[in-house]
């Protein structure tokens, strides 16, 4: 709306002339009967018994029949006391205010605007009236375009006039128009008023200028509850928490004023998004004080806090003293058992409620998602549906976030176009769910076109959550590179604000890469914007140094991080152990015990597999530790725990007692532990063993991709090549798909990537010329080809040629080429090193008298002359 100046008054509306008056009240001016359902069933208390119309002889009586009208929702009474009036010629604006007031609670706002176009000479009281009443009307623009009328007029506006405009103001949130009013009210001594400065101080905070609210109320010379509760609520909205709560404790030594149910409604506000959980026990004594406990909002407000406190009990108790309970409340304690995974428990008291509204139904849907049952969630939607129940953002929101839980694509295509057939789709909450429902259900086509029809709309903000998903989406279905250079772009572009979920995600991508340039970045970012104290971000960091090959920094952040939780100190260990540094992991475990950090799954996991990689024979202690895990830690050891055992025991050389551990398993072993045995049995040459596990291994019924490939790969070794082909049809039929083995470098900022017998390279020529006189080179010192890694029937010579341009072998190649002379080579590959790759690095060491750094799906390994960390 175009400015309306307060102060110089031009705007204006037309005033109809009043309609002639006759001798037929009721056409005086021509307002039809009308229909109204309160009066169709309440009998009219002035024409019941077709008794007479009442005389009155004083306005005052006018006035009261007219509030008796309103009581008791009669319209003819009105209407007769108005035909009255005009009978009498009665002209004092008195009467027809009352009656414009009368006629608009009844739900007449014609007959009221058609009254006061006929009051010849209109007060401040009539036009204060009709500006208040299209302010609670939302008929905001109307009601200023009234006031400016009233200033046009030379009527001079009044307190109740003020608060009118404000409160207008504050509805449509023009900051210019409020100011004027601002002014008009200094110039006209208004604001010594408490009710006018109360309401200035909620317009302004409405439009967030907090420094005006503080102003205003410091300016005040008297102030009642009302001025100190919109001075807190204004500190709480714009999260000044520590101010509200010091401001509580300045009203709470006043002997005057005493805090109502508002004033701890918004604190316990406060403290719910602010998990101040003592300051909320201390507001809950407070309302036991001064008798608040049992109204409504406060209780609402403490079960809300409560419920965010994950503290049931004091919900639940809450809630069952209450004498009265609303939609609200019902609403919370379905929240408050959510919130707490107790989802039968929450059903049944949304089963109970005496009247349900969409809010309801939507706190059980975000409860299914949240407690990730997204298949419950999905059928609740189709129960609203098929009742006709009114939707909303809120549950289109949680039901498409449900649909990406549940990650099936057709499921996702029918939520997608019952959003689109709604209308919802221009939401900006609905459409950035949409995109990551895309995401996660196999649909990032959709999802990149949805991504540019979408950042060409939207506000900065709006702009950043939805690269942000996309950024997500790449990361999440395995798009690294997309993922990195998606958020280069939003950095040159401005177009996305880096908050903890961007941060955790970029350097989760960077971690998979080995691509510490954007990881630095992202650290810095966040020592700039105070991101680096959240606990997230730093685990993150911690995850992207240790698999870029810097533990140094790695440490660093541990060490400056304010607070750890137990995936900081996974992390932590998961990096040594990354690094083959068992007896460092170790080190971190003990240091765990002496600050009494209880152990989970993953970590029993992670302090297992560390005993692989120590300097000296622990498996007495690692045994120990294994056997500790049910009955100090009260973890159960799954199959996983198991298989890293049997690779210790394997790797020490205990391959028979590794064996005899699988068959005291309380559980039927499954190819992973076999797996373990298997690969421990070929290190130490036990033929025996290796038969046995191998045998066990074509037995299972493969149920993922990692054990067809392994079975294929099985039948391959010994040489019956046409059960290796029909296991791998049946992967086929089946859509399961091998991952690719590939190797990559980082040179110049730019990753090349390579795969077996690769020449898509733009200098492919160089790199095989070059490999192929390593390969001459290293076979004059003692490299000897290990074929038995070529699990395809071709000849010997053939073999050979497979082996010599693996990925690994052309990525080290061409980081020899294109580095300086005796700089390190670094190289990343997604699955385990080849034994022959692993072998031959170590004459490329001697032969360039360079390190070589690669990267598998096990960790580090760095070749030094002639020798790997990993000691294999």
């Amino acid at each position: 709306m175009a400015a309306v100046s307060l102060l110089t008054t031009t705007a204006s509306i037309s005033r109809p002339q009043c309609l002639p008056q006759t001798s037929h009240s009721s056409s005086l001016l021509h307002l039809p009967k009308p229909h109204n359902s309160i009066s169709s069933v309440r009998t009219p208390l002035s024409l019941s018994n077709h008794t007479k119309t009442p005389k009155p002889h004083h306005s005052k009586d006018y006035c009261n029949l007219l509030n008796l009208s309103v009581e008791h929702g009669d319209i003819e009474l009105a209407m007769a006391v108005h035909a009255s009036i005009l009978k009498i010629q009665e002209n004092t604006p008195y009467l027809f205010n009352a009656l414009i007031l009368a006629y608009f609670k009844l739900g007449l706002t014609s007959h009221a605007y058609k009254v006061f176009n006929c009051v010849k000479n209109p007060d401040v009281a009539t036009f204060t009236t009709m500006v208040s009443w299209f302010v609670k009307s939302n008929r905001e623009i109307e009601g200023v375009k009234l006031f400016s009328e009233m200033r046009r007029l030379g009527i001079q506006p009044n307190e109740y006039s003020f608060v009118a405009i404000l409160t207008a103001c504050s509805r449509i949130l023009d900051l210019e128009l409020g100011s004027q009013a601002h002014c008009l009210a200094i110039k006209m001594g208004f604001l010594q008023d408490t009710y006018v400065s109360n309401t200035l101080m909620g317009f302004y905070s409405k439009c967030g200028c907090l420094n005006y609210v503080l102003q205003v109320f410091d300016e005040m010379l008297q102030r009642d509850i009302s001025s100190w509760n919109t001075m807190i609520s204004a500190l709480v909205k714009e999260s000044m928490y520590e101010k509200a709560f010091a401001s509580f404790h300045d009203l709470s030594q006043s002997n005057e004023l005493t805090i109502d149910h508002f004033t701890l409604s918004t604190l316990l506000t406060a403290c719910t998004e602010n998990d101040a959980i003592m300051a909320g026990r201390e507001l809950h004594a407070h309302a036991l004080k001064f008798g608040l406990e049992n109204n409504l909002s406060v209780t609402n407000a403490l079960i809300g806090f409560y419920t965010k406190c994950r503290s049931i009990k004091d919900a639940i108790v809450l809630f069952d003293r209450m004498p009265v309970k609303d939609i609200i409340t019902w609403t919370q304690m379905i929240s408050a058992y959510m919130n707490s995974g107790l989802l039968e428990i929450a059903q049944e008291v949304f089963d109970k409620m005496p009247e349900k509204n969409c809010v309801s139904y939507n706190s059980l849907l975000s409860g299914f998602c949240q407690n990730g049952v997204p298949s419950n969630a999905l059928n609740m939607f189709c129960k609203m549906i098929t009742q006709g129940l009114e939707l909303d953002d809120f549950t289109f929101t949680s039901v498409i976030n449900a649909c990406g839980l549940h990650a099936d694509k057709n499921t996702s295509d029918q939520i997608h176009a019952f959003v689109l057939k709604s209308g919802f789709k221009s939401n900006n909450h609905v459409e950035s769910a949409l995109l990551d429902m895309c995401t996660k259900c196999e649909r990032m086509s959709d999802a990149e076109k949805m991504f540019q029809i979408l950042i060409d709309s939207l506000t900065q903000y709006n702009s950043s959550i939805i690269w942000t998903t996309m950024i997500c989406g790449y990361a999440r279905n395995g798009y690294p590179y997309e993922a990195i250079s998606l958020f280069v772009k939003s950095q040159s572009e401005n177009t996305i604000i880096v908050d903890e979920i961007v941060s955790s995600t970029v350097l989760g991508v960077c971690a998979t890469l080995g691509f510490d340039r954007i990881g630095e970045q992202i650290h810095s970012i966040a020592i700039k914007s105070s991101l680096i104290h959240d606990t997230g971000v730093g685990n993150a960091l911690i995850g992207m140094y240790t698999k870029c090959d810097n533990m140094t920094n790695a440490i660093k952040v541990f060490n400056l991080m304010k607070q750890h939780d137990i995936v900081s100190w996974n992390s932590l260990i998961s990096g040594y152990i990354f690094h083959k540094q068992g007896d460092n992991a170790l080190e971190i475990w003990k240091h765990m015990k002496t600050k009494n950090i209880k152990p989970n799954s993953i970590t029993t996991l992670l302090i297992i597999s560390a005993y692989t990689h120590t300097m000296s024979n622990l498996v007495n202690s690692c045994y120990t530790f294994f056997n500790s895990m049910k009955t100090v830690y009260k973890i159960e050891p799954d199959s996983t725990h198991y298989a890293s055992l049997i690779r210790v025991f394997g790797h020490w050389g205990l391959v028979k007692e590794a064996e005899e551990i699988i068959t005291k398993m309380p559980f039927e072993p499954n190819s992973f532990v076999w797996r373990a045995l298997l690969d421990s049995s070929r290190t130490h040459m036990n033929t025996s063993i290796e038969n046995k596990a191998a045998k066990e291994i074509l037995g299972k019924k493969p149920n993922d991709p990692s054990t067809y490939i392994l079975i294929s790969n099985l039948y391959s070794a010994f040489g019956r090549f046409n059960c290796s082909e029909t296991i791998r049809e049946e992967m086929r039929e089946k859509g399961i798909k091998k991952r690719p083995g590939k190797s990559w470098i980082f040179v110049e900022n730019k990753v090349h990537e390579f795969y077996a017998r690769d020449k898509s390279h733009a200098r492919f020529k160089d790199i095989y010329s070059g490999l192929d006189i390593l390969v001459l080179e290293c076979l004059k010192i003692g490299y000897m080809p290990d074929t038995s890694f070529v699990l395809h029937e071709v000849e010997e010579g053939q073999k050979r040629n497979f082996l010599y341009y693996h990925s690994a072998k052309l990525a080290v190649t061409y980081g020899i080429l294109m580095t300086g002379r005796g700089a390190p080579v670094r190289v990343m590959k997604n699955i385990l090193l080849c034994g022959d790759c692993h072998s031959f690095f170590k004459y490329v060491s001697v032969v360039t008298k360079r390190e070589i750094h690669v990267r598998d799906a096990s960790g580090f390994h760095c070749f030094v002359n002639g020798e790997c960390t990993c000691k294999g």
